[in-house]
């Protein structure tokens, strides 16, 4: 279900701001550093996590004003909220039809998925990056993922902490932590494997001609049940004491990608090769959420038609005009968006003001 109306309230560089919405394209363009990326931030804020930029709460609150910050938005008859009061600037509250709600409950009304060129140096960065990307995937799909995420976190960083302790701590306590990062990291390891597998069987039948099909495998050797992963931790318990830390388990999992025509890992291949690879995972994961839980994704794209040339571009916005949904997209020039439908709605943003064209 697509959104029908976003607010703002102290968010980046906009006191104030109502948005009507249409089912299908919104369009924003305007120079950079105008406030295009901040829509979409907020937009992606309502969902679990930390948005799309991942911005520490104070970061995100309007510069000059108190401290707080809000996002709102309608959902059909559903009121969805999310932000920061004054008093509490550095705790992030979530409503849902004005009932105080836990964040990771947004993930049940709401599935958003977005790209940024911030992602484009996904496959060349760290393994955490990649992990993100993954459970953000998972978490449109699975709701409970993200708490299963957070548990698992949780866990372990008490774990961390005994393992640190220059006192040993006591063997049933470090047996209940164990029990607990098996439990859970059990759950978000068989997540990631059902995403993984779900993921390579669309992209087999994807169209290959636009974008480059990739092939993704999960790269680690701690995918087990949560007996196995239980026995592995007790197993390396004197080697985690000595490094102060916990070393194996989900937590280091890598998310591998392969160019499948040309068999070369992603890491390889040319920036336009790397952007295609991020598309085609995108559009196999938006067709899987609209195929398991019967209603399309809100995607989110972020500077994207300027990396692609025009017979591609035309080409990504006839499929996401295919497949249906709402779809936000920004961009320096309208020329860019030529394509797009006309049931569009085109704003020009500038300064921190939004106008329909």
């Amino acid at each position: 279900m697509p959104l029908s109306q976003l607010t703002l309230h102290n968010f980046r560089n906009y006191p104030e701001l109502r948005l009507n919405a249409v089912p299908g394209f919104m369009v924003f363009s305007g120079a950079n550093g105008a406030g295009k990326t901040n829509i979409l931030e907020a937009v992606s804020l309502l969902a679990p996590g930390r948005g799309l930029r991942r911005a520490a709460l104070r970061d995100i609150a309007y510069q000059n004003g108190p401290g707080d910050f809000a996002v709102a938005a309608q959902l059909g008859d559903v009121h969805l909220g999310s932000g920061t009061s004054m008093e509490a600037p550095e705790r992030r509250k979530t409503r849902i039809n004005e009932a105080a709600v836990p964040t990771n409950d947004l993930a049940e009304w709401l599935s958003i998925l977005w790209l940024t060129p911030a992602m484009d140096r996904l496959f060349t960065e760290g393994a955490s990056g990649r992990r993100n990307f993954l459970d953000r995937l998972v978490t449109a799909l699975e709701p409970s993922h993200a708490g299963n995420c957070a548990r698992y976190e949780a866990a372990r960083r008490e774990r961390n902490r005994l393992l640190a302790d220059a006192y040993p701590a006591n063997h049933s306590w470090m047996e209940g932590l164990d029990v607990q990062l098996a439990r859970f990291g059990s759950l978000v390891a068989e997540a990631r494997d059902r995403m993984v597998s779900a993921l390579n069987q669309g992209l087999q039948q994807s169209d290959s001609r636009i974008f480059a099909t990739p092939a993704m495998q999960l790269a680690d050797d701690e995918l087990h049940s949560e007996h196995q992963l239980h026995q592995m931790l007790q197993h390396y318990r004197p080697a985690d004491r000595a490094a102060g830390r916990t070393i194996r388990g989900p937590h280091r999992t890598d998310l591998l990608v392969m160019h499948s025509a040309k068999q070369q890992p992603a890491e390889k291949c040319s920036t336009g090769e790397q952007k295609a690879l991020l598309f085609s995972i995108i559009l196999a994961h938006a067709d899987l959420i609209a195929e398991r839980r019967n209603s399309r994704p809100i995607l989110l794209l972020d500077e994207v038609a300027a990396h692609l040339d025009p017979q591609r571009r035309a080409a990504l916005f006839d499929k996401l005009a295919e497949r249906g949904g709402q779809v936000w997209l920004t961009g320096t020039e309208p020329e860019l968006f030529r394509e797009i439908p006309d049931s569009a709605l085109h704003f020009e943003v500038a300064d921190g003001t939004v106008r329909q064209r």
